[in-house]
């Protein structure tokens, strides 16, 4: 048989949900509507979800002990498309102004996309990227 699927949501697992909610929100700039309660809080988004939990919570859902990476997390990286490519500056430049630690500046990537990398307080990466150009 053959059923559809397809990434619904992706959920970053973070240790200080507050503190990670308000970073997305001020410094990424991803809009939220959570009332602060809860180890759950998910970002208002079209397309693929974006949500975050507690860490300290997952033992009890998962029924073990879970393991984190320390520093820089290179299992996986948030991709967040911003248009032009000057916005790539723009924003990096904002973002890594107002918490987000750099990662590498901007440059011209042999694919004809312009990106820069920063991480979020618990060491996630985030790429911004622009449009590919001709």
């Amino acid at each position: 048989y053959f059923m559809k699927k397809r990434v619904d949501m992706i959920g970053l697992f973070v240790s200080d949900l507050p503190a990670l909610v308000n970073f997305y929100k001020d410094v990424v700039g991803l809009n939220i509507s959570w009332d602060g309660e809860g180890p759950y809080a998910e970002f208002d988004h079209e397309g693929i979800r974006f949500a975050m939990y507690e860490r300290k919570m997952l033992p009890q859902l998962l029924g073990q002990d879970p393991e984190f990476p320390r520093k820089l997390n290179g299992t996986f990286e948030l991709a967040i498309n911003v248009g032009a490519p000057d916005n790539v500056d723009k924003e990096f430049e904002r973002i890594t102004q107002n918490g987000g630690i750099p990662v590498y500046e901007p440059r011209n990537e042999p694919w004809k996309m312009r990106s820069a990398m920063f991480s979020d307080p618990d060491g996630n990466l985030i790429e911004i990227a622009s449009d590919f150009w001709e």
